[in-house]
């Protein structure tokens, strides 16, 4: 039996560093942004700190009540299992609390690393005969999930370890010139030229971070050695940046067992059946505890590691790619009410938990843990929903935006390989909405107006952009105009996360008084879907000819098949489900549901056919709306009115029903199904149009006063986007012309956009197009673009 001991002088001195903090601030934020920084675990060669903010027990637990459990594991554990049983040695140690704080420095627990399991730790004490537990919100590695116990972790030695140092040491020693609000000379990174977004769940067939430096490292490797990237590869290729979805742990469906099962607990001892956490997400249903660690639902190894690993692959390739991370601190699942205090949350709000952030430890506690995610090197961070970031002012019986608290945000430094910097500032802000008059009313420019270096998602990025939808681009011609205008500080592009699931939801054979599908961009609804988001004519009118940084979605440049997957929630599950109700429609060739590779899940409850699958969703569709989501009246109506696979559903069984749904359709979305799919001309023509911006990277200012962007008038059918611009420097001009939507047009590119023709050179054509010369006619089909340089040198 290891020995165990609170130390008594280092406890002390945790003790008086709270203290001194409060005495030294008469701000209580400012005294919380110091005092946050010793919250959680802390190795200290030797020694471990712990620390906690445990408000809730001042008034109804006594100090001398609260100890801190211990729990090592006497063998090893294998974290890549999928379940086993586990003994640890259980230890229970002396604290000390201090206010509203709880502190203990231990000697003997045992520091999580790349190659050992560590020590795992949490606060107890009795209540009413029941033993009670604390978790830690700020742990560095939770290997069982949010609900299970934290793990201690050498996060020091992580760093130390990393492979990408000399990246930041360039950057210390190259630097940019700091803004000039910026006047501590810290290096900020630049932004990117164009950037990649990645479902890490989805994106190998792996569906984790190991996975997905395992691909990059491939296709590093190629080009370094010169040979061919496959046509799946190219989707991965041609970026200077990749924007991670949410990586932090989140929720876990409440009917699920879950990974941490104690089976028998000793005074001395505990065993417990552990599992390896598959949770089947997005990544947007955080709990915020543990938020400053990986979800280790998408860690192959558990170990915090493999993201460092990560970003330290994608630094130390041949041409450098920058890492950015999604973080998503405007709300809180309804899973995180059993795992946080009361004094985080403000209430229920419209994704579950509003956090408070008026108050001063949990304002600076959310800021704490923004840095600690990015210390793992991220070059960047997109703010997710900063237009979520408000508090309720009772007097005025309404919710005002907490700018300052985004400014916060924009000021938290990062020091990674011992370089302190600024990451690239990124939000996603679509203010007034949900306002209904959102969509008019948005500027998307609010955050850049306060932050001149920040970025903003552009107004044709924002959710709700479906771009097949007949006249897409004529009713949205006002904000293109806005990007040229005005858009080099906007992520740009069409394809992201969102608005391809808002595409699924489109009624594929809608009334004749409702929008209709662009019936041009192909025969069946998948591929006009896949031809909506991966479009020749887009795709050159954002990388190639207009201003700030287009993003594209790694699905989208697959041509695969994206949904909303989300196992980890009993309550919406099943409403989730009736609003995918077009899903089958959009994503599923009937060939692939006869695949026995796909929907296995579903295949088991009886389906057997896409039609039927798509049959049963819009009766359960009506079934939810009718009900007004009422499940046991769900349950009846569905028997009432009989569905291809029945008539005799309770309530469990269409909820599980539900979680199957998310875990085959997040498997029919893996991109591992889809490689031997993609076309070779199709992949290379997308990979030139970025290599393209790259070269020519001065597209990404705001197009000058000279320069031209319009649409051919009158439209006859045909939506017909033609542009000039030059270089700011004069060395070359850009003659743009696409068929964005609508019947074929023959046009003289030259002669549409009022250009001599002389010295005009073909740069990129889409895929099966025969284009002449930029002085003579060019037949464009719907989707079909030409772009031309000529060199003024």
């Amino acid at each position: 039996m290891s020995t165990y001991t609170t130390l008594s002088a280092e406890t002390e001195a945790l003790v008086e560093s709270q203290r001194e903090i409060l005495d030294a601030h008469d701000d209580r934020f400012e005294a919380a942004k110091e005092l946050t920084t010793n919250l959680g675990a802390h190795w200290r060669e030797g020694h471990a700190a712990f620390g906690f903010w445990t408000p809730e027990l001042v008034d109804d637990v006594g100090p001398a009540e609260v100890r801190l459990e211990l729990l090592t594991a006497t063998d090893g554990v294998d974290l890549t299992a999928d379940e086993q049983t586990v003994e640890f040695e259980r230890h229970v140690v002396e604290t000390r609390r201090e206010g509203e704080f709880t502190w203990a420095a231990v000697e003997g627990p045992r520091p999580g690393t790349r190659d050992q399991f560590g020590t795992l730790y949490r606060l107890t004490y009795e209540s009413d005969g029941e033993r009670e537990t604390v978790t830690d919100p700020f742990a560095d590695s939770l290997p069982f999930g949010a609900y299970g116990p934290p793990e201690l972790y050498d996060t020091a030695r992580l760093d130390a370890e990393r492979a990408d140092r000399e990246y930041f040491e360039r950057l210390r020693r190259d630097g940019v010139e700091p803004h000039a609000s910026e006047d501590d000379g810290l290096p900020r990174f630049e932004p990117a030229t164009s950037m990649l977004e990645i479902h890490p769940g989805t994106a190998t067939e792996s569906g984790t971070l190991a996975g997905l430096t395992r691909q990059f490292e491939t296709i590093g490797e190629k080009q370094a050695d010169g040979d061919t990237l496959t046509p799946a590869e190219r989707n991965f290729a041609g970026y200077d940046a990749v924007q991670l979805m949410p990586l932090a742990p989140i929720t876990q469906n409440e009917d699920e067992l879950g990974y941490w099962l104690p089976q028998t607990v000793g005074d001395d001892s505990l065993q417990v059946t552990v599992g390896r956490p598959d949770m089947v997400n997005w990544g947007y249903d955080i709990v915020i505890s543990g938020f400053g660690t990986v979800n280790p639902a998408i860690l192959e190894t558990r170990r915090p590691d493999e993201l460092v690993d990560f970003i330290a692959t994608m630094h130390t390739l041949p041409e450098p790619v920058k890492v950015v991370f999604d973080i998503a601190l405007g709300h809180a699942d309804n899973g995180a009410l059993p795992l946080l205090n009361e004094a985080w949350l403000a209430g229920p709000g419209m994704y579950g938990q509003e956090l408070d952030y008026t108050q001063p430890v949990v304002r600076a506690g959310l800021l704490e843990l923004q840095r600690r995610k990015m210390d793992f090197g991220a070059d960047g961070i997109r703010v997710d929903g900063a237009q979520d970031f408000t508090n309720w002012d009772p007097e005025a019986e309404s919710e005002w935006h907490d700018d300052e608290y985004l400014a916060e945000m924009d000021r938290v430094t990062q020091e990674v390989a011992g370089v302190e910097y600024r990451p690239w500032m990124i939000f996603e802000d679509g203010r007034p909405w949900p306002r209904s008059d959102w969509e008019l009313a948005s500027t998307y420019r609010t955050l850049i107006d306060q932050h001149p270096h920040a970025y903003q998602w552009g107004p044709v990025t924002f959710a709700h952009n479906t771009p097949a939808l007949q006249t897409f681009w004529a009713t949205k011609w006002w904000r293109v105009r806005e990007v040229a205008d005005m858009g080099a500080n906007w992520i740009s592009g069409v394809a992201n996360h969102d608005t391809i699931r808002r595409g699924t939801q489109l009624e594929p054979e809608p009334p004749f008084s409702q929008p209709q599908i662009n019936r041009y961009l192909g025969d069946s609804e998948p591929e006009k879907l896949d031809r909506a988001y991966n479009n020749p004519a887009s795709t050159v009118l954002f990388h190639a000819f207009m201003p700030g940084c287009p993003m594209d979605f790694t699905h989208a440049n697959m041509r695969a098949p994206w949904g909303f997957v989300r196992d980890t929630d009993a309550v919406w599950n099943l409403k989730v489900l009736a609003e995918e109700e077009n899903f089958p429609q959009w994503q599923v060739r009937p060939e692939q549901f006869d695949d026995d590779a796909h929907f296995q899940r579903l295949g088991e409850w009886g389906f057997d056919s896409r039609d039927e699958m798509s049959e049963f969703l819009g009766l359960l569709a009506d079934a939810v709306e009718m009900t007004d989501y009422e499940k046991a009246d769900i349950a009846t109506l569905l028997n009432t009115m009989g569905t291809p696979i029945g008539d005799d559903f309770t309530v469990d069984e269409l909820e599980q029903l539900g979680r199957d749904w998310m875990r085959d359709v997040a498997d029919f979305a893996n991109l591992a199904h889809w490689h031997d799919e993609q076309g070779d001309e199709r992949t290379a023509f997308d990979l030139a149009v970025r290599e393209f911006r790259h070269d020519h990277d001065w597209v990404a200012g705001d197009l000058g006063a000279d320069d031209v962007l319009d649409y051919a008038y009158p439209t006859d059918g045909t939506v017909l986007y033609y542009g000039h611009r030059s270089a700011p420097d004069g060395g070359e001009e850009l003659l743009f012309v696409a068929v964005m939507e609508g019947v074929a047009e023959t046009v003289v590119p030259t002669d549409l956009a009022g250009v001599d023709s002389g010295g005009w050179e073909l740069a990129l054509a889409s895929p099966g197009l025969g284009v002449a010369a930029a002085d003579e006619p060019l037949e464009l089909a719907d989707s079909d673009v030409a772009l031309f340089v000529r060199s003024l040198d």
